[in-house]
């Protein structure tokens, strides 16, 4: 028997990590996750990739969040376009992202041994979750760019926030394809959740929020029992 949690509200692709994402109609998913999700980083020359935070893997490369990426037509098997602050593609994305974050010793490089993602391939988020955020910090703009998912959640009237904790250990199906996931448990977030980008501005106000509220976690990660296609609109349904 199966428990409907929602409909595919927004798909959400990040090709170069730390970068603002494209909307998607549908997506492929395969074991990596959205075919393209985050397959580009800004590597320095450590080795270490662009992020919000500074880790054995990452560095903290504030201002990343101001830029969009996005594959031409949607095709993730070219390479990504950077976009500068004003959303205009830039000629040759290492040589800008060198000039924009004064440095000489980085580049966007494509995924090779060690995985971009912070954790596991996929995100999903709750509209009533991050409806319960909007409500925790009144007067500071939030949607789910914020939280950088790649699935937002269309959920019931009434869905308690941080519903998908309830989720953790169980398989769903995702619309009428052979996609599969399971979630395993939630993201632990960071400062990255309070930095400006685009049209939000900065705020300390959110992650304070969900300190106090639930351990600094919030959305529930995934892994890929089975690839398909993932669409709006789509029922996810707990198997």
């Amino acid at each position: 028997m199966s428990t409907g949690l929602g409909t595919i509200e927004r798909i959400w692709r990040y090709p170069i990590k730390s970068t603002g994402g494209e909307l998607l109609d549908e997506a492929v998913v395969d074991a990596r996750g959205l075919v393209g999700d985050r397959l580009y980083a800004v590597r320095d020359a450590e080795g270490k990739f662009g992020s919000g935070k500074n880790t054995r893997r990452f560095r903290r490369m504030p201002g990343l969040l101001q830029l969009r990426s996005r594959y031409p037509e949607g095709a993730a098997a070219e390479a990504p376009e950077l976009l500068d602050p004003d959303g205009e593609p830039v000629p040759d994305p290492t040589s800008y992202v060198r000039h924009y974050l004064g440095r000489d010793d980085v580049e966007v490089a494509r995924e090779a041994a060690i995985s971009h993602f912070d954790q596991l391939p996929l995100s999903v988020l709750t509209t009533a979750t991050l409806d319960w955020v909007c409500a925790a910090v009144p007067g500071v703009p939030v949607d789910e760019r914020r939280f950088r998912p790649n699935l937002l959640v269309r959920t019931a009237p009434g869905t308690p926030p941080f519903v998908e904790d309830q989720w953790f250990g169980r398989t769903a199906r995702i619309g009428g394809d052979a996609l599969r996931i399971r979630f395993e448990r939630s993201s632990e977030r960071c400062v990255m959740t309070n930095e400006a980008q685009q049209d939000l501005p900065h705020s300390p106000l959110i992650l304070r929020a969900i300190a106090r509220a639930h351990d600094m976690r919030l959305d529930a990660l995934a892994t890929v029992a089975q690839p398909g296609r993932v669409r709006i609109g789509d029922t996810i349904e707990l198997t």
